[in-house]
């Protein structure tokens, strides 16, 4: 077989045909262009891959600070370190957003740090593989991400009603403070956890309400909103007889020194044969001190009886410490009234008066309380109301109490209210004695009255139980009982208005707290309303600070025990058994089911308001009425101190705003 061969052009050699042939030179271009080709396609592929890995790891990343700061206690504001729980639950978002191994990365790390301002901070990498990058040496691209959490704080009030009854002195199981020491400390923490993280040109307000059997408000009140005289329960002698002289002392006025008052010891009262509690035992006094004779001065007396009524002036100083003992249900609580160089001054004044044959006219009696500021601690009887069978259907015009936005006038039918007592109608004793009577004007329905526990009687109730209550005019030789000598007409701390508090303005306020006297919910809810409305008494001071910049309303409601009325108790409602403003002993409901009843109607008002209702049982398990007053998510049970203060910083996260800072 002959192979033949074709040339191009006759003689010519291969090379010099190889050499002037261009049919291949395409070839040899793409092959040499494809290296960086595949460079630049591989290049924008991992890189494409490294930033969805990217923006995978930034969600995740946010999930974990953001998780992790919801989670953040109020113990970080004293500690000043991520607790484990925190970290955990930050760690387990970050990796339930981004799962190990997840786009073939690998190295998955994740790191918080707890800040200064309480943020938390968070650095998130990860290793992600190159696919056609691995052939210019780029193994892997390194991934980091960083992210940052903050709870912030915009306007926002905080009206605190606290339970400081008499069983706010014992301890919790497993606590080596009192109840209401613990609640101070818990109080503090919460206020730093706000403090800290408050946005610049915010505001935080802070108000209190320490109530027990009544409040003590007189601070806050208005000249014009209290009467200048009032009808109390009381009693005055009746003048009978031949002339005679009778003496006594006036109150006292403080001049230098300190009288403080403490809770010292707490102790399960005795029963009696009948059952009833009795407290017996309290520590011995041990004040001492001098008094001296300041000056003396006479006046004539017209009379009758005629003759010279003389004033001896003295001045009292004294030191130690005196103690007494309240009682609230089985729980009695001893009192100590310590006296540091306290000086103070009255006088005895001897006049001519009718020999007492030994009677008293008990009845309700007319005095001119107008120096009311000078002579009372502050708490006060509450305005008309009336006796509610049916409270699905309450009138506001005549249970004034209940309508937490009223403010006092002098003309209430202007406003439509209806005059349930009237007091233009009835006569009243004057506290003379002779016999001479007054009435009242009815512009007095809508305001406030002063009390005065140590003018009060009960008729017809003696001291070692004998008689019952009544409402009749009475006039005997008998002691009846008085409130202020068993003492159960306690008094609590002042009200303190919604306003900015430094750490030591809070530190000297709480520091007047003490626990005393009986559970009455419903006066703390009232007055608790009142003092954060929005359109109520205090209006002008608690209005949103623009209309851009609304208010968030908070009334935190703590309480350590149920309702525990006693009908010897002068309270808010005055001697609930006499008086009879609210309940008698014949009323359709108890006196704890009034309570309950008044206290749950006035939650509702409250939050009518647009303020979220938050209660905290310290201590004692919540009744379903308490429960329903704050709703599902905002009512707390606290066994100890460990589970106030995380009740405290549920409601810190809670009326906070969580956001993502970086």
């Amino acid at each position: 077989m002959t192979v033949a061969s074709t040339q191009t052009r006759a003689g010519s050699p291969f090379l010099c045909r190889l050499v002037e042939d261009q049919a291949g030179n395409t070839l040899m271009i793409i092959a040499a262009a494809l290296l960086p080709l595949i460079g630049m396609v591989g290049g924008g592929l991992d890189i494409g891959r490294g930033y969805l890995v990217q923006a995978r790891l930034q969600q995740a990343c946010d999930a974990g600070v953001l998780a992790a700061r919801k989670r953040l206690g109020t113990e970080t504001v004293t500690s000043g370190t991520l607790p484990s729980q925190t970290a955990e639950i930050g760690d387990r978002f970050f990796r339930t957003n981004f799962k190990d191994g997840v786009y073939g990365s690998s190295n998955r790390s994740f790191e918080m740090t707890l800040e200064d301002d309480y943020s938390i901070t968070g650095v998130a990498r990860v290793t992600t593989p190159t696919t056609l990058m691995g052939i210019f040496g780029e193994d892997s691209i390194n991934v980091r991400v960083k992210c940052s959490a903050q709870l912030n704080f915009s306007n926002t009030d905080v009206m605190m009603v606290l339970d400081v009854t008499g069983s706010m002195a014992t301890n919790n199981p497993g606590d080596t403070s009192s109840r209401l020491e613990v609640l101070k400390g818990t109080i503090r923490t919460f206020h730093q956890q706000l403090q800290a993280t408050a946005q610049s040109g915010s505001r935080i307000r802070y108000g209190f309400l320490p109530y027990s059997t009544n409040v003590n408000v007189g601070g806050i009140l208005k000249d014009e909103w209290v009467v200048d005289e009032w009808g109390y329960q009381s009693r005055s002698l009746r003048k009978e007889g031949g002339e005679t002289t009778t003496t006594f002392a006036t109150a006292s006025s403080p001049i230098s020194g300190s009288r403080t008052r403490t809770s010292e010891e707490t102790y399960a009262a005795d029963k009696d044969r009948r059952g009833n509690f009795q407290c017996s035992r309290a520590p011995r006094n041990t004040v001492t001190g001098s008094t001296v004779k300041t000056g003396e001065t006479s006046e004539t007396v017209v009379g009758p009886p005629s003759g010279t009524r003389t004033i001896k002036t003295y001045e009292r100083t004294r030191n130690g410490d005196a103690y007494s003992v309240t009682q609230d249900g089985p729980i009695c609580t001893v009192i100590k009234t310590s006296y540091r160089a306290y000086k103070d001054t009255y006088d005895i004044i001897t006049e001519p008066s009718w020999d007492n044959t030994g009677k008293w006219v008990y009845d309700r009696i007319a005095y001119d309380v107008s120096d009311w500021r000078t002579h009372t601690e502050g708490c006060v009887e509450e305005r008309q109301t009336y006796e509610i069978d049916d409270y699905g259907n309450v009138d506001l015009k005549k249970a004034l109490d209940l309508d937490i936005d009223l403010v006092p006038t002098d003309n209430p039918a202007a406003l439509g209210i209806t005059i349930v007592e009237n007091l233009n109608a009835r006569l009243f004793d004057k506290p003379t004695g002779d016999g001479s009577r007054v009435t009242f004007d009815n512009s007095s329905v809508t305001k406030w009255r002063p009390m005065y526990p140590d003018w009060i009687y009960g008729r017809d109730k003696e001291y070692n139980g004998n008689g019952s209550f009544q409402t009749r005019r009475e006039s005997t030789a008998k002691e009846f009982i008085s409130p202020s000598l068993m003492g159960t007409a306690a008094c609590p701390a002042p009200a303190a208005k919604l306003s900015t508090m430094t750490s030591s303005q809070l530190d000297a306020y709480l520091a007047t707290l003490y626990a005393d006297g009986s559970t009455y919910h419903d006066i703390g809810m009232i007055w608790g309303g009142r003092m954060i409305s929005p359109t109520g008494l205090f209006a002008s001071e608690n209005a949103d600070v623009s209309a851009g910049s609304p208010t968030n309303r908070n009334l935190i409601f703590l309480t350590d025990g149920e309702t525990s009325a006693l009908d010897i108790s002068y309270g808010t409602y005055g001697f609930e058994p006499v008086d009879v403003h609210r309940w008698s002993e014949s009323s359709r409901y108890s006196l704890v089911e009034t309570i309950e009843k008044r206290f749950e109607f006035a939650c509702s008002e409250v939050r009518k308001r647009g303020v979220t209702v938050w209660v905290i049982g310290f201590g004692v398990e919540l009744n379903q009425i308490m429960r329903d007053c704050a709703g599902e998510g905002h009512f707390f049970e606290a066994a100890d101190a460990a589970e106030l203060n995380l009740a405290f910083g549920a409601i810190a996260k809670d009326v906070s705003e969580l956001r993502i800072v970086q």
